[in-house]
């Protein structure tokens, strides 16, 4: 088919996860002593147990949750965990976009979210290339800055943010980051240049979400868009997205 008459590609999308953790340990300690973990208050037991059962208990508990200044950190409460956590989770996964034309944008979402425990905050990069046509090579052109949807130019770009009357009144995509169980003990955000409404950008290997502080839940949704011109060469394209999460110390 002659270039300058293409009209439709097929898109495959597909989500793949990799992990990349760094893990260390911090304790109260000198070189005479060292405390793992300690508590005030009436009474507490982290491990309680008989032939029968097992349990965690705790009495008299004055705080629960992680405060944090420019030179400490700490996490109160009798049950907080001592060893350093990262969790990474994708909860979509293969998506089929169809067949694109030049008058439309097509989009598409995924999900994901990252829980950190005991760091000093988390960073996740994308790691593919643009959509790409495995047998001619071609890949579908980013937005290197954040930049507004364009059909009949050839674009591809994300952002992790609501886009409201995206597509026209009431037609919106993808979501805000959501904080789980809420903002007092979560506190994951989509970084710079993706987390303007209605402006999408891709540069592999950018940070495309992050927390600063040690943090519970954060779900992602990351929304693509994917336009195509007349110049675009037909065939199918694939985007296997490696999204990497890395928690700092």
């Amino acid at each position: 088919m002659p270039r300058g008459k293409q009209k439709i590609i097929s898109v495959l999308l597909g989500i793949v996860l990799c992990l990349w953790p760094s893990f260390v340990a911090a304790q109260s300690s000198s070189s005479n002593y060292r405390v793992d973990e300690s508590f005030f208050g009436t009474g507490g037991e982290l491990d309680a147990s008989s032939t029968n059962y097992r349990a965690k208990q705790t009495a008299g508990e004055t705080a629960v949750g992680n405060a944090t200044s420019p030179n400490y950190q700490i996490f109160a409460g009798f049950n907080t965990t001592d060893k350093p956590y990262l969790e990474f989770v994708v909860t979509s996964s293969n998506i089929d976009l169809g067949y694109l034309d030049t008058n439309n944008v097509k989009t598409a979402t995924g999900t994901f979210y990252v829980r950190a425990w005991l760091s000093s905050g988390y960073s996740v990069r994308t790691e593919s290339d643009p959509p790409t046509n495995p047998s001619g090579g071609h890949q579908l052109t980013p937005f290197g800055t954040p930049t507004a949807s364009l059909p009949g130019t050839e674009q591809f770009g994300i952002n992790l943010v609501k886009n409201t009357n995206f597509c026209g009144t009431g037609c919106d995509l993808g979501a805000d980051p959501q904080q789980s169980p809420n903002g007092t003990f979560a506190f994951g955000h989509a970084s710079t240049g993706y987390d303007t409404p209605n402006l999408f950008m891709y540069n592999k290997g950018d940070v495309i979400a992050q927390s600063d502080s040690s943090s519970s839940v954060t779900i992602y949704t990351v929304s693509y868009i994917f336009n195509i011109s007349n110049q675009t060469p037909s065939g199918e394209y694939v985007l296997p997205h490696v999204i990497v999460a890395t928690a700092t110390y």
